[in-house]
């Protein structure tokens, strides 16, 4: 079997990826009294006067909601609610094995921005976090902004932030390899959909002066008209140039390239218009907007992959269980962007001067220091931005 047969007949086998477990014993009256029926209501009772202690008093600390509603599932698309669910379990999974947090899906059979807001805001008070999933874009951002309005816990777009944070953890050890500066550089992301736009917003945070953002009209410029919100917002505090043209147009001398966007549509003459020892970010998944043994013979120095097979994978696993985590200890309010800077620089934090090369920029998947050292982070951001409740 191929991986993708391997992955579907175990699919079959697990029937589902997650489980809730009981944390009690409930094996005699005793501690069925006391788990349930009559003492169960000594907490509620301590709840209706306090609504905080729902924190201290239930699973609730601990506990964040996966949500979608189908439409931009992994590179499929809008599949619909039902099929997104192996995705959230997925999610779910990866949250309790790398940020030890409690995880539910939750997918939604609506498309209504103002429909899925109040369906997320009335359970809300079940949750510790919300995290979005695979909503596409635009409609994302209005619903993560209505919700972080509403709601008194993180609300939290993966494939926004997570994304952008990962993508600005490579590019900080990539450019200590090319010894550049961040403000120095001209970089060129392609994709002005979730990721995107949140990648872009991220960097120019960090300290990037130049960035161009690019979707399937070319290069967006300030007089484009029928622009949506979002990228109305990006086409003023981008392109300070005011370059026009196409992709192919913006990588003329540029030093970075990230991809967020579609398959094959960068070729190895356009990378070889970079600057030299160019850094060159093809993420589109399953298949990158170039290969990346073609972006090296283009000239590019440093390649990384959304993938596992190739070197330097960006991986959001690097970084939403350890957010979540920080997130949660402290209580915090919100994940804002002193929160996420703090991500992006701790993930870069763990590759060493002596271990950093063109092919190593990010620690593994795997690197049982991530979780920890990114928690520790983003908790420490909450309490100096004052989001943070403990």
């Amino acid at each position: 079997m191929d991986k993708k047969e391997q992955a579907l007949q175990k699919h079959f086998e697990w029937k589902g990826k997650i489980q809730i477990q009981s944390r009690v014993p409930v094996s005699n009256s005793e501690e069925l009294s006391l788990a349930y029926t009559p003492g169960v209501a000594q907490p509620c009772i301590a709840i209706s006067k306090d609504k905080s202690l729902s924190f201290e008093l239930t699973r609730r600390h601990n506990l964040v909601a996966v949500v979608t509603d189908g439409t931009a599932v992994l590179g499929l698309g809008d599949i619909g609610p039902e099929a997104s669910m192996p995705v959230m379990e997925g999610k779910c999974a990866l949250l309790r094995e790398f940020g030890q947090v409690d995880a539910f899906p939750l997918c939604i059979r609506s498309k209504d921005v103002d429909e899925i807001v109040r369906t997320v805001y009335l359970i809300s008070s079940s949750f510790g976090g919300i995290n979005l999933e695979d909503i596409s874009a635009p409609r994302c951002f209005e619903i993560e902004k209505k919700l972080k309005e509403l709601c008194d816990i993180p609300v939290f777009h993966d494939d926004q932030h997570g994304t952008a944070i990962v993508v600005g953890a490579a590019l900080l050890n990539a450019l200590k390899v090319t010894n550049k500066h961040i403000s120095q550089i001209r970089c060129v992301i392609s994709g002005a959909g979730a990721a995107g736009i949140a990648i872009g917003k991220h960097l120019l945070r960090m300290g990037v002066k130049n960035l161009i953002l690019c979707d399937r009209f070319g290069i967006l410029t300030k007089d484009m008209k029928n622009l949506n919100p979002a990228h109305k917002e990006m086409s003023l505090c981008t392109n300070p140039e005011n370059l026009q043209g196409t992709l192919e147009d913006a990588l003329v001398g540029s030093h970075v390239f990230i991809g967020v966007s579609a398959p094959h549509i960068v070729s190895k003459e356009m990378i070889s218009t970079m600057a030299k020892e160019s850094i060159v970010f093809p993420m589109a998944n399953p298949v990158p907007e170039i290969d990346p043994a073609l972006a090296k013979e283009g000239g590019a120095l440093i390649v990384g992959t959304g993938r596992s097979d190739y070197p330097n994978q960006i991986n959001n696993v690097l970084a939403f269980p350890g957010i979540f985590r920080g997130a949660l200890d402290v209580r915090a309010r919100d994940i804002n962007d002193q929160m996420k800077l703090a991500a992006s620089h701790a993930i870069a934090s763990l590759v060493s001067h002596k271990e950093l090369s063109k092919d190593y920029i990010l620690p593994k998947a795997f690197d049982k220091r991530v979780g920890p050292a990114v928690a520790k982070a983003v908790a420490k951001a909450a309490r100096e931005s004052h989001v943070a409740k403990l």
